[in-house]
């Protein structure tokens, strides 16, 4: 039998696997709703009633593309009747929990970092560089706050107020995310789940933000017998050489972004 199988393996029961893995930033090639779409409109127009799994492997980024891929992710999901579960491998942290949540389940490792329920902000200030330098620095702006978090001008009180303010909003969105999608399993109380930390799979167990221990393959087999295969569903790789140039241009934006709010 396992000889036939192996000739046979179209007739395998196949469940299919979106891979999520990186970064969430707009930036192109990296994880974000453009690239993810072709991913996940393929599992789920393939999965024909089956339960489709995604593979989270991702410390957080833009709280946009966290919404925007978790929102598609849901509209599929009813659309073509199948359940949906998630599985983080070493890190499924603040936007990459945010994906976690789009599923009706979610497993992780018992060393699986989870959580990070948080937004963070910021950049550096110089106020004092250019005049040390002997330069003059020149800013004309038509607006009272269109230089706001200038890091070339001291801070003012109003833009930290500013800051706080945003950071607070976008904290409840993500709340009220992870409330909708857990409900009743989260058995904690706010401070224990909702300050930013990050913790262990078993930890995250017994604060009900997974549902359970466990990895793709067994899951696999959990929902499609013995037999079944996993079907992946992943970017294309490009190789090193060629992906060396875009290395180097992401670690300068990496940089440049630093100052916008994110999920990590």
């Amino acid at each position: 039998m396992p000889f036939l199988d192996r000739i046979l393996f179209w007739r395998r029961p196949r469940i299919n696997v979106v891979e999520l893995h990186g970064l969430i930033t707009p930036r192109a090639g990296a994880l974000n709703a453009t690239t993810a779409t072709p991913l996940i409109d393929r599992a789920f127009s393939a999965a024909k009633g089956k339960p489709v799994i995604l593979d989270i492997e991702s410390p957080g980024g833009s709280p946009v593309q966290s919404d925007l891929i978790a929102t598609l992710i849901r509209r599929r999901a009813e659309h073509h009747n199948v359940t949906v579960h998630a599985v983080i491998r070493e890190v499924g942290a603040s936007g990459g929990y945010w994906l976690a949540c789009a599923a009706d389940e979610i497993y992780a490792n018992r060393m699986s970092i989870v959580g990070s329920i948080g937004v963070r902000g910021g950049g550096f200030g110089v106020p004092n560089l250019m005049q040390r330098m002997g330069v003059e620095y020149r800013l004309y702006t038509a607006g009272a706050n269109k230089a706001r978090f200038d890091p070339f001008q001291p801070e003012r009180p109003e833009d930290v107020a500013f800051a706080r303010d945003l950071l607070d909003t976008l904290h409840e969105r993500f709340k009220d995310w992870v409330r909708t999608r857990r409900g009743t399993r989260l058995k904690a109380d706010d401070a224990a789940v909702f300050d930013g930390s990050f913790m262990l799979g078993e930890r995250a167990l017994e604060l009900g933000l997974i549902d359970a221990l466990g990895d793709i393959d067994a899951l696999v087999h959990q929902l499609g017998g013995e037999r079944a295969t996993a079907r992946r569903f992943a970017p294309r790789r490009r190789g090193l050489l060629r992906r060396l140039p875009r290395l180097a241009v992401d670690a300068v934006l990496e940089a440049v972004e630093e100052r916008s709010w994110r999920l990590y």
